[in-house]
C-alpha cells in the first residue's frame, strides 16, 4: 500500500503540484508588468480549451509534441537522457520535403506513408548515431543528442538555402511545395490534421510495446540496470542502440508531419523548438508514453493560448514560453524532492531492518521470562 502510495506521489501528485506552481509564478511574472494574474489565467485556459477552435488549435500543436516526447521517453526506459530531438525534428522534415527531389512517389496515400516514412528513417538515423557513441565511445548522450541538434539546424539552413532552395522563395528560403497530392489532410469534419492521430497511436503503440511485451521488459531493465542485464545476458548495446532509433524516428516523424501538414515544405518555421519542448512534455509524463498523450494536450493549449494573450492582453506571443520555463525549472525542482525522498525512505527502511531483529529478541526474552515466571509460580 505505502508503494503504491508513494508510485502515485511520484508520478500524479508532483507533476501537478509543479504545473500549479508553474501556472501560479506566470501569473506573478505577468503582474509585476502589470497585468492582472486573475484576468491572464482565465484568458489562458480560454485560449486553450474555450471553444471549438481552440480546442482544434490546441490538437494540431499537440500532435508533433506527442511525437518528440517520446524522442525523450523511449531512449531514457533504455537509461539515456537524450534531448535532441530537435534536430531529428528539422531532418525529418527535410527529408520528408527531399524525397520528390529524388523520385517522384505515386500519388495518394502511398506516397504520403513514403516521404512520412523518409521522414522516420532520418530521424532514426539521427538519434541512433547518439546511441552508438554513448555505447561504443563513452560519449555522454545529453551532451552529444545537443550539439548534435545544432548541427542538424546548421545543416537544414544550408540545405534549404542553397541546394534545396526553390526559386521562387525570396524573403523566406524554403524548399520546393509537396505535391498536394502528397499532404496530409485533415481529419473528416475538423481542422486538424491526421498528424494528431499518428501521434496518438505511437505513444499507444509505445507503451504497450515498453509495458506488454518481451523486448520493452528488456529495455526496462536494461535502463534500470546496466550491468545486471549484461550479466544475464541481454544484448544491452542493441537495446539502447534500437530505443534511441525508435525515439528518432518519432522525432523525425513529428518534422515529417510538419512539413505535410502544415507547411508544405521544408522552410525555417521548422525550427521553433517543438523538440525541446518534447523535453519538457516527457519529463511532466515521468517518461510513461501513455501519459505523454494528456500532457502534449495541454502544453500544446499553452502554446495555442499565446495569441490570446497577445490580442487581450497586450502581451507577447512568447509569453507563454516563460510559463514553460518556470514548468520545467519546477519539474527539476520535483526530480531532486524525488530524489531525496527515495533517499528518506530508504535509509528509514534501513534502521528499522536493523532495530526489528534487536526488538524481536528483546520480545522473545520477555516471552521467555514470562514464561519462566508462570511456572516457578505454579510449581510453588
Amino acid at each position: 500500500m505505502r508503494d503504491r502510495l508513494l508510485n502515485l506521489f511520484d508520478s500524479v501528485v508532483l507533476p501537478l503540484l509543479a504545473l500549479a506552481g508553474a501556472v501560479l509564478l506566470f501569473g506573478g511574472f505577468v503582474w509585476l508588468g502589470g497585468t492582472s494574474p486573475t484576468e491572464t489565467w482565465v484568458l489562458l485556459f480560454k485560449g486553450a480549451f474555450g471553444d471549438a477552435f481552440s480546442w482544434q488549435n490546441t490538437l494540431q500543436r499537440a500532435a508533433p509534441l506527442m511525437l518528440t516526447a517520446l524522442c525523450v521517453a523511449i531512449p531514457q526506459r533504455a537509461g539515456l537522457m537524450v534531448i535532441g530531438g530537435e534536430g531529428a525534428l528539422v531532418l525529418g522534415g527535410l527529408a520528408c520535403a527531399g524525397l520528390p527531389y529524388w523520385f517522384a512517389p505515386p500519388a495518394g496515400v502511398t506516397g504520403t506513408v513514403l516521404v512520412l516514412l523518409a521522414s522516420a528513417v532520418a530521424g532514426a538515423a539521427w538519434i541512433a548515431l547518439v546511441g552508438i557513441l554513448r555505447q561504443f565511445r563513452g560519449v555522454n548522450e545529453t551532451i552529444a543528442s545537443l550539439l548534435m541538434a545544432y548541427l542538424a539546424i546548421g545543416v537544414f539552413k544550408h540545405v534549404v538555402e542553397g541546394p534545396m532552395r526553390d526559386p521562387a522563395s525570396l524573403n523566406k528560403p524554403s524548399t520546393l511545395p509537396l505535391d498536394p497530392v502528397l499532404l496530409l489532410g485533415p481529419l473528416p469534419g475538423q481542422d486538424v490534421h491526421w498528424g494528431l492521430v499518428w501521434g496518438a497511436v505511437a505513444c499507444v503503440v509505445a507503451g504497450l510495446w515498453l509495458f506488454g511485451s518481451t523486448h520493452g521488459f528488456a529495455t526496462r531493465v536494461v535502463g534500470g540496470n546496466a550491468r545486471a542485464a549484461r550479466l544475464v545476458g541481454l544484448p544491452s548495446h542493441t537495446i539502447v542502440i534500437t530505443a534511441c532509433a525508435l525515439g528518432g524516428a518519432c522525432a523525425g516523424l513529428a518534422g515529417g508531419i510538419e512539413v505535410a501538414a502544415v507547411h508544405t515544405s521544408a522552410n525555417a518555421s521548422l525550427i521553433v523548438g517543438l523538440g525541446y519542448t518534447g523535453i519538457l512534455v516527457s519529463f511532466v509524463a515521468r517518461h510513461n508514453p501513455f501519459a505523454v498523450i494528456p500532457v502534449a494536450i495541454l502544453f500544446g493549449g499553452f502554446g495555442a493560448a499565446g495569441s490570446l494573450l497577445q490580442r487581450r492582453l497586450d502581451l507577447p506571443d512568447a509569453s507563454v514560453l516563460v510559463l514553460q520555463g518556470f514548468a520545467f525549472v519546477l519539474i527539476l525542482a520535483c526530480e531532486a524532492l524525488r530524489g531525496r525522498l527515495a533517499q528518506w525512505v530508504s535509509e528509514r527502511d534501513a534502521v528499522r531492518d536493523r532495530q526489528t531483529p534487536h526488538e524481536t529478541s528483546r520480545a522473545r526474552l520477555a516471552r521467555e521470562q514470562a514464561a519462566l515466571r508462570a511456572a516457578r509460580k505454579e510449581a510453588a
